[in-house]
């Protein structure tokens, strides 16, 4: 094989190499080629749970994508880290406490319901459940989940929520309650 014959294989490989490279995640941002278009999802889904998220925290939390992976050996980018306002730092969501891991955890659900209805040609999603979580909210952040769950029930959704929290059951005008007894369980409507 000639040596320009052997530079032209080598350059148009080069093309692919850099292509495959690319869509594989070996390069500098270590970003998969399915994981950059679900970025952009996610963004979308960050920016509407934000806005649910900045109400139950009095402004003090923003969901962020990380700028970094935090394992190199990872080839993707949707790890999500949270800006503190009170700190004026960015730290992991890991470092949430317990009350507020839920509040992001409920952002970013109806975050994601926001963005699938508004990608899906005027499909409504008329009914979400949320299951516990709700005890480990203190009396405030209680009263902001409970805000957001009454203001997402008065847009034509039926939002169930399962829970133990006595003072959630207090708010919860219409409500399933199922008793357990020693012959079978019991359900009641209220």
């Amino acid at each position: 094989m000639s040596y320009i014959k052997a530079e032209k294989i080598r350059g148009e490989y080069g093309i692919v190499k850099e292509l495959d490279d690319l869509a594989n995640g070996n390069n500098a941002r270590r970003l998969v080629l399915e994981q950059y278009v679900l970025a952009g999802y996610f963004e979308n889904i960050l920016k509407a749970a934000n806005l649910r998220l900045k109400n139950m925290t009095d402004g003090r939390y923003e969901l962020l994508r990380a700028g970094q992976v935090s394992d190199g050996r990872k080839k993707d980018n949707l790890e999500i880290e949270v800006m503190d306002y009170y700190t004026g730092r960015k730290r992991s969501v890991k470092t949430l406490s317990g009350g507020e891991t839920f509040k992001a955890s409920l952002a970013m659900a109806l975050g994601m319901s926001d963005c699938i209805q508004a990608e899906s040609g005027g499909m409504e999603i008329e009914t979400l459940f949320i299951d516990e979580g709700f005890g480990a909210l203190d009396e405030e952040s209680l009263e902001q989940a409970c805000e957001t769950l009454q203001s997402l029930a008065g847009k034509n959704r039926m939002v169930g929520v399962i829970s133990h929290v006595a003072q959630l059951r207090e708010r919860i005008e219409h409500q399933i309650v199922i008793e357990k007894r020693n012959n079978g369980s019991c359900v009641k409507i209220i």
